[in-house]
């Protein structure tokens, strides 16, 4: 797709992920790659500019993430943010050394407005501070454009070379005029024009699957959930009936959800999609038996999944391309993108095995974050319930049943789960989380219930707002509707006699709760 683009080069920053979506939401599009990409590499992909994260490390250690100062030799507008801002003055001839006073969290910002970066920007703003070292001079030919009670360098900028840092964080949303730096980084310093928009995503998309797999066959791997959907719907318009969906109901969706899914996408459906349904909840459970491990049941799951479809594309004659509801936080927690480390595999990232006959993956939602999933299905004319449907793993209740998995603990996280969506629908609640669920503990504890002892399990309540679900806070949900739902699960469902509710953010946790 040939487009402007802003690269983030990653230093191993927690959030690398929000430092693209901020600058997708100024409607320019963005990538992220590791500090270990070639220049060459870089030189090639002709971006109008360039961000370097934030990231652990202290710059002048000599074992610390780096890059040549041949990057800020490109004549490309380069933004470097918290160890990224270090880093620059460190190549360039500043001096960085250890904060004498650490800053950490909301910290008030005097800015010069004048500024390009800082246009529109209020000369005193509340920022995220995240640092142990602190810029104690900047290079030759950089003016200094904002500063904190302790912090000398809080930005600066050489607006003859194109270069500019941040010592704060403005991807996150506590900097409260972020979003407006970022903006003006990338339209009014790179010169980007905003043209990057989801009916041109959709369209070029639509061209570019018909261009790749021509006269082939394809096989989507539907599961109902948002992701896959948009993919499905997506590849029908691109390809029509050369597209076999098949969604594979493998005993660990939410309740009734196998025949809400054949009901939106079968034959009696609004999609006109070749679908199959195999029903393989005792070929899961098997596999699953005794399996713990948060990490290997995911892989048993997606590896599982790969056998079923190798089976039906059998059955269906010959398949050339395997459609995957890839999305780019996926990529990125799969160690694929930039330089995070492997927050947990997804069965749907990192191409085909060995033993796969399909010749390719196509992957149309790679590159998008999950609000712009749903924007692209908005653009596809899915309805809205189905676009902004809960949010659900592809491994299911795979990964939201603590320890084993078996037959009689799916049934209890699906009936908790049941009770408590619909109890947070009927409080009115359902429009404003962004995610919530029950999880299954592997906690057993003691309680009573009428005279006798028991010996139950206890079931975990999430729920989280986020925008992007890369960062995310669990929700104030009303005492009186917690108790409800507490009420209803211990009454109604057999097995469990302690509900719990999880308060954590992420980070430090995920939004599921493996």
């Amino acid at each position: 797709m040939d487009q402007e683009k802003v690269i983030v080069v990653d230093f191993g920053g927690q959030y690398n992920q929000l430092v693209a979506r901020r600058v997708r939401e100024c409607n320019v599009y963005c990538e992220i790659y590791s500090y270990r990409t070639d220049l060459e590499k870089i030189k090639a992909m002709k971006p109008k500019g360039i961000i370097l994260t934030g990231g652990p490390n202290s710059c002048y250690n000599e074992d610390s993430p780096t890059y040549g100062k041949e990057l800020f030799e490109l004549g490309i507008p380069v933004l470097g943010l918290c160890y990224g801002a270090q880093l620059m003055m460190h190549i360039l001839g500043g001096i960085v050394k250890g904060a004498p006073v650490r800053e950490y969290g909301k910290t008030e910002v005097f800015v010069n407005t004048e500024t390009a970066l800082f246009e529109n920007v209020s000369p005193k703003t509340v920022c995220w501070m995240s640092h142990n070292d602190y810029i104690e001079r900047v290079a030759e030919g950089f003016e200094i454009t904002a500063h904190t009670a302790d912090c000398p360098v809080a930005a600066a900028e050489n607006v003859e070379k194109g270069l500019y840092l941040i010592q704060f964080h403005p991807e996150v949303l506590h900097t409260d005029e972020g979003t407006k730096m970022i903006f003006n980084f990338v339209r009014k310093v790179c010169g980007c024009k905003g043209s990057w928009r989801m009916d041109s995503f959709v369209e070029d998309s639509i061209q570019m699957i018909r261009a790749k797999v021509g006269g082939g066959r394809a096989l989507c791997a539907l599961s109902g959930g948002v992701d896959s959907s948009v993919a499905a719907v997506l590849l029908s318009k691109a390809i029509g009936n050369q597209l076999t969906c098949v969604f594979v109901d493998h005993g660990l969706l939410r309740k009734d959800e196998g025949d809400e899914v054949e009901a939106v996408f079968g034959a009696n459906g609004a999609y006109e999609l070749n679908f199959i349904r195999v029903n393989a909840q005792e070929r899961f459970y098997r596999k699953l038996e005794g399996i713990t491990e948060p990490e290997e049941k995911r892989k048993i799951i997606g590896e599982e999944f790969i056998r079923v479809f190798e089976e039906e594309a059998k059955k269906i004659g010959t398949v050339d391309f395997l459609v995957q509801g890839t999305i780019y936080p996926d990529v990125v927690e799969s160690g694929l993108g930039g330089e995070s480390a492997v927050i947990k595999s997804h069965h749907n990232v990192g191409g085909l095995p060995d033993c796969v006959d399909f010749k390719e993956i196509v992957e149309p939602l790679r590159n998008l974050f999950k609000d712009e999933v749903r924007k692209a299905g908005l653009e596809l004319g899915i309805p809205e319930h189905l676009v902004f449907r809960q949010p659900f793993p592809g491994p299911g209740l795979g990964i939201r049943i603590i320890g084993d998995v078996t037959a009689e603990k799916v049934r209890i996280v699906q009936d908790a789960d049941a009770i408590y969506r619909e109890e947070i629908a009927k409080a009115g609640l359902d429009k404003s989380i962004g995610q919530y669920f029950a999880a299954l503990t592997n906690l057993r504890s003691v309680g009573v219930m009428g005279d006798e002892r028991t010996y139950d399990y206890a079931v975990a309540l999430r729920a989280v707002n986020t925008v992007d679900f890369m960062t995310a806070e669990a929700v104030e949900i009303p005492y009186a509707v917690l108790q409800k739902v507490m009420g209803r699960i211990i009454n109604e469902v057999n097995g469990v006699n302690r509900v719990v509710y999880d308060l954590t953010s992420k980070p430090p946790g995920t939004i599921e709760f493996e």
